[in-house]
């Protein structure tokens, strides 16, 4: 396994507001996929529309500590513990703003370039859905 980890800056100095958009079913759905659903610390994500052809995936929150990180891990990646997915809120010590790091694994140098790109694409739409 090979580990990513991705800093994006954030147009913002309230962990508040992007936590409401990493920690939670309601806000994962704004950016992440089409349809996020929580059951019991189980999120399930669907990308694509009843009428098209659908991806559902789940995911299991590992460790969650408020305004700080949320750990989750795909449930197609539980026989490898170390390969979970992270979203960290960290404060530049030089801007003061807020950046998000993204920790995520790849089997390979090929998924790892796929993942940059998915990653690239959705906190493009976490940015245009709220401006950070």
């Amino acid at each position: 396994m090979q580990k990513l980890t991705i800093e994006y800056p954030l147009s913002t100095g309230s962990p508040k507001i992007v936590w409401e958009l990493i920690s939670n079913a309601h806000g994962l759905q704004k950016w992440l996929a089409d349809k996020v659903t929580e059951d019991d610390g189980l999120l399930t994500f669907t990308w694509g529309h009843p009428w098209t052809e659908r991806d559902t995936k789940q995911s299991r929150v590992l460790e969650i500590e408020k305004y700080d990180h949320i750990r989750m891990m795909w449930d197609y990646h539980e026989s490898t513990p170390e390969a979970y997915w992270e979203m960290r809120i960290e404060k530049s010590d030089l801007t003061g703003e807020l950046n998000l790091l993204i920790t995520d694994y790849a089997t390979d140098d090929e998924e790892a370039e796929e993942l940059r790109e998915l990653w690239d694409a959705n906190l493009e739409r976490l940015h245009r859905i709220s401006g950070l």
